[in-house]
């Protein structure tokens, strides 16, 4: 095997831990919160880079879900993954989707809300963890 396919290897294994994750965390959603997901993976037009895992909706707010799946063994939680750059690209990416709902059908309230999946090695399902409303600003945002 040379590095190429080992590189590869590496984040086809990451992508599919990923991805295992997100479907967990939309089940999770569904069924025990009653969430009713409206887009999966939703991308920026204006920067392909800006993604939102997961949007949902949950009564008459809008949720916009960071869903973190880390291996068990892992040193930092998903849940202190999403620094101060992820929420950087959570909010224009947010601002970007909001812009493109038409305006009577745009909802007055919105939260972010991250999930986060602590997997064990070979395993299908990890443990998860909810956190609702997570501040998406520093406390220094309106000075």
């Amino acid at each position: 095997m040379n590095g190429w396919e080992r590189v590869r290897g590496l984040f086809g294994k990451t992508t599919s831990t990923g991805t295992r994750g997100e479907r967990q965390a939309e089940r999770f959603l569904r069924r025990q919160k009653g969430y009713r997901v409206l887009a999966r993976n939703w991308r920026s037009p204006r920067d392909r880079r800006d993604e939102l895992d997961l949007v949902c909706r949950d009564r008459d707010v809008l949720v916009f879900v960071e869903v973190k799946t880390r291996s068990a063994s892992a040193l930092v939680p998903g849940y202190f993954a999403v620094d101060e750059r992820k929420k950087d690209v959570i909010r224009r990416a947010a601002d970007v989707y909001l812009k493109c709902l038409p305006s009577e059908t745009r909802p007055r309230n919105f939260r972010f809300d991250v999930v986060e999946i602590s997997m064990q090695p070979g395993a299908t399902e990890g443990e998860l963890r909810h956190f609702e409303n997570v501040p998406l600003f520093s406390k220094d945002f309106w000075r």
